[in-house]
């Protein structure tokens, strides 16, 4: 029996995988592929759409899962960022939506499943559920400061359908990632809390925030003591930082976060860097190494991996940095 992700975390730092999308886009797939044969007929374009994959390419999911476990991740994300109804209208496809999400959180497992019978190592699947392409904070239009696209009571809709469809799937945790508005955030607790409490579960959750610019700001303006208060209504699991600036510029918040001295688990994934003109990332396993080397020695985090531009490579990397290093106490 699989234990509990929290008791591991009280004895080591737990290694979390890189970026899905960066993998996905090594395959230079085509329309058609991104279709398959379920969607040959959808009437609006499919390419880009990521997380229709675990439909119509599940093969090339479940191997990407794999290649990041035998890198070195305990704890593998699901392929569903923007898995969700707000985001899936832009390919007109809200009605996948729980399927979508359970198709990867079911992936995810077997892939973790391979390789416990493989290898004997446990892991854990995260659902990831990114932060839509709405905020409920701020307006699209500045001559209107009230004027919003979205109500919190529609991203909580939005969120618990995800939500339920990752349980379903068979997570084991629920990660709320790359949040850039703390409302948003918000609704997703909350959805995430009502949907706990109706199917009598309590599984951990993991939010992660997105720092914008050298202010340590997120998008809307919160400041991390900010973030991090507006977060702690909720029993978490772990809070961190992801995405964004990359490792060396979000140091000073990691920091932060550890030294506020949170009621719970600290998580780091950067980017490797910034992207470059073509809009790629150039940071290598071994130079993001050495600076999150820093955050595992100083004992900053008990959750470190890779975001945007990062590989199996750099998870390998970053696995033999955390291997027998002691985590944050908390």
């Amino acid at each position: 029996m699989k234990r509990s992700v929290r008791e591991a975390l009280k004895e080591r730092i737990l290694v979390l995988d890189g970026a899905m999308g960066t993998m996905i886009q090594r395959h230079r797939l085509t329309e058609e592929q991104y279709r398959g044969s379920q969607y040959a007929s959808h009437p609006q374009s499919l390419k880009g759409n990521n997380d229709l994959l675990s439909l119509t390419q599940p093969a090339i999911i479940r191997e990407i899962h794999l290649d990041y476990l035998k890198a070195g991740a305990d704890i593998i994300s699901t392929n569903t960022f923007n898995a969700n109804r707000i985001s899936m209208a832009d390919y007109g496809m809200e009605s996948l939506v729980y399927e979508m999400n359970v198709a990867a959180a079911r992936l995810a497992q077997e892939a973790v499943e391979q390789f416990r019978t493989e290898t004997g190592r446990e892991a854990w699947v995260a659902g990831s559920v990114g932060p839509t392409n709405r905020t409920a904070s701020m307006s699209p239009d500045v001559n209107d400061p009230g004027a919003r696209t979205i109500t919190f009571n529609e991203l909580a809709e939005a969120y618990g359908e995800q939500v339920r469809g990752l349980i379903d799937g068979g997570a084991d945790i629920i990660l709320v990632e790359t949040v850039f508005d703390g409302l948003n955030a918000k609704a997703a607790l909350f959805a995430i809390s009502g949907i706990m409490e109706e199917k009598g579960i309590d599984l951990p959750v993991m939010v992660s925030g997105t720092i914008t610019d050298a202010s340590g700001r997120t998008l809307t303006g919160q400041t991390l003591e900010a973030f991090l208060i507006t977060m702690s209504h909720y029993p978490l699991l772990s809070i961190g930082l992801n995405c964004a600036l990359g490792a060396e510029p979000s140091r000073p918040f990691i920091e932060e976060l550890s030294a506020r001295g949170a009621p719970f688990f600290v998580s780091a994934h950067p980017n490797a860097g910034l992207p470059n003109q073509f809009a790629e990332y150039d940071q290598s396993p071994g130079y993001m190494g050495t600076i999150i080397q820093t955050f595992i020695q100083n004992g900053w985090v008990n959750i470190i991996g890779g975001c945007c531009g990062t590989t199996p490579d750099h998870i390998r990397v970053i696995a033999s940095m955390a291997a027998g290093q002691k985590p944050n106490c908390t």
